[in-house]
């Protein structure tokens, strides 16, 4: 029943969207499992491991263009609840090698026997079970966003301040996780990940599975983000964005709706950023950098900010740019996106999405 409703109330594009998503997501470990290797139409595992990655991106970027086109708070520390669930993740992960890890130990990982750790950290407990790891996947990011959000907007901070705010969570999480005494990796973080839920995550099967699981959590992401957004709570919403001044003197509590759409942003980031960890096979502070919260941002200004359809096509769009160019010309890549940033504002201010909406208004202008 409240799929249906939830379903019902989207647009007949997001419908169809999430649609190609989900066939996505189905399609390519199907092509990689059921196709001989020699068929024209076989997926390898790379491309499955590959266009998984950009699913978790496309993941962020909604997340991202949920605070920033709907409710205009520019976050720039978006990638520290991305790197957050992955580390949730990646301690699960960790706690399953067990003694197959270099040193053999079966309870410490093997970065805390080379640094001589005596007994396992006490916030590493319970992470041996993935039903412990997955709501701290969530809780964790969350309960960040919580505490900083409730402290800045009841303090009324906005623009660029909050940006900045944001920005320096984010490079002090990297900045502390960078310690070897925090007892998450430091500068090599985690990484010789065996199995998760039981199975070998080098297998073709597990990488066809993250995939699917990657679409899957988008596709529940669009239905939930269209809700929101589509519903009085959004247009009130919509309305903070465009003028929080007048909503407060109408006697709308600003605070709550922009901590809401926050903190339901973290949580969509941290598992996410989950997702994206046993894909790649590793974690660490890097996750972290400012620049990569500055580039989910970008993703979201290419696509079209305030789309939902737009943060999704924008992040496939510059990192296959980005896959592409890093591969050939690697020296080439930081400028191509920054001249990207500067076509996109001054070319197309709504975006990829939007381009087709500027194309029919110019032609029905009159000559």
């Amino acid at each position: 029943m409240i799929t249906r409703f939830l379903w019902n109330g989207m647009s007949r594009n997001l419908r169809l969207f999430v649609l190609l998503v989900l066939a996505i997501g189905i399609a390519l470990p199907l092509l990689n499992q059921l196709m001989p290797r020699t068929s024209p139409f076989y997926v390898p595992a790379y491309v499955l491991q590959l266009v998984g990655k950009y699913l978790c991106y496309a993941a962020l970027a909604l997340a991202v263009d949920l605070v920033w086109g709907f409710c205009g708070i520019l976050s720039l520390g978006h990638a520290a609840f991305f790197a957050l669930g992955g580390y949730c993740m990646g301690m699960y992960l960790m706690r399953q090698i067990g003694t197959r890890g270099v040193y053999g130990n079966p309870v410490l990982p093997d970065f805390m026997v080379f640094l001589n750790y005596k007994e396992l950290p006490w916030f590493w407990h319970g992470f041996d079970s993935f039903w412990f790891a997955a709501p701290m996947i969530v809780i964790v990011p969350s309960a960040l966003a919580l505490a900083l959000g409730w402290f800045a907007f009841r303090s009324r901070v906005t623009g660029v301040y909050l940006s900045i705010i944001t920005q320096a969570m984010t490079y002090a999480l990297l900045l502390a996780f960078f310690r070897n005494d925090m007892g998450f990796g430091g500068n090599n973080g985690m990484t010789d990940f065996k199995d998760i839920l039981g199975f070998s995550v080098q297998s073709d099967a597990t990488r066809g599975v993250l995939c699917f699981a990657s679409a899957l959590a988008l596709a529940i992401f669009l239905v939930i983000s269209a809700a929101v957004v589509g519903s009085r709570f959004g247009k009130a919403l919509t309305a903070v964005r465009d003028a929080e001044s007048r909503m407060r003197f109408l006697g709308y509590r600003v605070e709550g709706y922009k901590l809401f759409v926050f903190v339901l942003s973290a949580a969509m980031a941290g598992i996410a950023g989950a997702l994206y960890v046993p894909q790649v096979g590793i974690i660490n502070p890097s996750e972290f950098a400012p620049g990569n919260s500055i580039e989910a941002v970008l993703w979201v200004a290419v696509g079209g900010r305030g789309t939902l359809i737009g943060p999704v096509v924008g992040a496939f769009i510059v990192n296959w740019a980005k896959t592409y160019l890093t591969g050939a010309l690697p020296e080439v890549w930081l400028f191509a996106l920054g001249a990207l940033f500067i076509l996109v504002t001054l070319f197309l201010p709504k975006g990829v999405v939007g381009l087709w909406g500027q194309i029919k208004a110019r032609r029905a202008q009159p000559a």
